[in-house]
């Protein structure tokens, strides 16, 4: 009887699916008119063609390709730069939900990266620090804890002088499960965290990462979501830097189409004395770090294409970004800082000094992070998976 109602579940999630799924495909066949700016400007779309042709031929097809939405980055510059205002990243993300639900999802290629996210969530990684009268907590996520957890703590601290009883939560947003169609994994464990949160009185959420801001905003219901750049800006700050460093500004894709970020970390910027060169892909059209989606797993070749237009167009400047993965991942071929770095160690970052860990020193990083927290705040509430 249990096999029998297993099955009629898997069949019963496995439709939901498929019928979210129709809704794209015949979303982006009627709508696409079939030019050819996104082409233009897609990695991923310049090998597999329109958004409307792939909609068509996954249509017809008696046995759909469900490997190819995992090349796509789902980073939005198809619907940034689309005249028919469709985002074909909607299609995609169902596609691999549609993998995943049917046992072909792309879990053996990614199997590094979802074991970093299981750590994230788990009891040994994760703490949830609310003090008496908690109704804001600060959300660093896991990369920036990882590799920078000096600043990460030197950020809450600065916070706190504005918010006494901020709170801290260290754990995962689950936005790697969230981006490879992994949906039941990904609602169980969010939806469990935002409940906690809800419940326990905490109404503002202040976060660091760029993916942490996007699942917060789209399924972080009665939370307000505020990017930490944003009241950074707001604050008096010294000029650190006397020479006026040309720099150029890497916006992560995540926050595509949050302008008052952008203006922020570009305020931000200006403020420690650096003059800021544009780019010609930025703000909304501004250009995959190739990390996005994953897809640096499940295509290599297409990740390092990113890259290459990206170093591309930085005219030998260094960049400066807000994203802690996308630092890591342009840092790999050129010069490029995360603003943290200049606002709480600007000598080291200028220098190319900055203490920014790598694995496995990563994780042991976020575990003496979660203890100095636990020294520093008196939780008044439990939170248990």
């Amino acid at each position: 009887m249990s096999g029998c109602c297993w099955k009629e579940f898997d069949k019963s999630k496995l439709s939901r699916c498929e019928d979210n799924l129709s809704i794209e495909l015949k979303e982006v066949s009627q709508k696409c008119i079939r030019c050819n700016l996104c082409i233009i400007e897609c990695e991923f779309l310049k090998r597999y063609g329109k958004p409307g042709d792939i909609a068509d031929k996954y249509i017809s097809a008696d046995k759909p390709d469900l490997s190819i939405a995992f090349k796509c980055s789902l980073c939005r510059l198809c619907s940034a730069v689309c005249p028919a205002e469709i985002d074909p990243s909607k299609m995609f993300l169902e596609m691999r939900r549609n993998a995943t639900a049917r046992g072909e999802g792309v879990d053996r290629e990614c199997n590094g990266v979802l074991a970093y996210e299981r750590r994230g969530v788990s009891k040994r990684y994760s703490w949830h620090g609310l003090p008496e009268g908690c109704d804001t907590i600060f959300f660093p996520g896991c990369t920036l804890s990882g590799t920078r957890p000096s600043s990460t703590m030197a950020l809450f601290k600065h916070l706190r002088q504005s918010i006494p009883s901020l709170g801290i939560v260290m754990d995962c947003c689950t936005n790697i499960s969230h981006d490879l169609g992994r949906q039941e994994f990904f609602l169980s464990k969010f939806h469990e965290m935002r409940r906690f949160l809800v419940q326990e009185g905490v109404r503002n959420v202040i976060v660091a990462c760029p993916s942490c801001y996007k699942i917060f905003s789209q399924y972080g219901e009665d939370l307000n979501i505020c990017s930490v750049y944003e009241l950074l800006s707001e604050v008096n700050m010294e000029k650190s830097i006397d020479n006026q460093s040309a720099v150029v500004i890497h916006d992560p894709c995540a926050l595509r189409f949050n302008k008052s970020s952008q203006d922020a970390v570009r305020k931000l910027a200006n403020r420690v004395g650096f003059e800021v060169s544009v780019m010609p892909h930025s703000g909304s059209k501004t250009l995959c770090c190739g990390e996005g989606g994953s897809v640096r797993h499940s295509s290599n070749d297409l990740s390092n294409k990113w890259v290459i237009e990206r170093g591309s167009e930085t005219g030998d400047k260094m960049i400066v970004t807000y994203c802690a993965g996308c630092t890591n991942q342009l840092g790999k071929s050129m010069s490029a800082i995360h603003i943290l770095d200049i606002i709480f160690d600007t000598k080291a970052a200028l220098s190319g000094k900055a203490k920014i860990s790598k694995p496995p020193i990563t994780y042991w990083n976020r575990i003496w992070l979660k203890r100095q927290f636990k020294k520093i705040i008196k939780n008044t509430a439990k939170f248990s998976r």
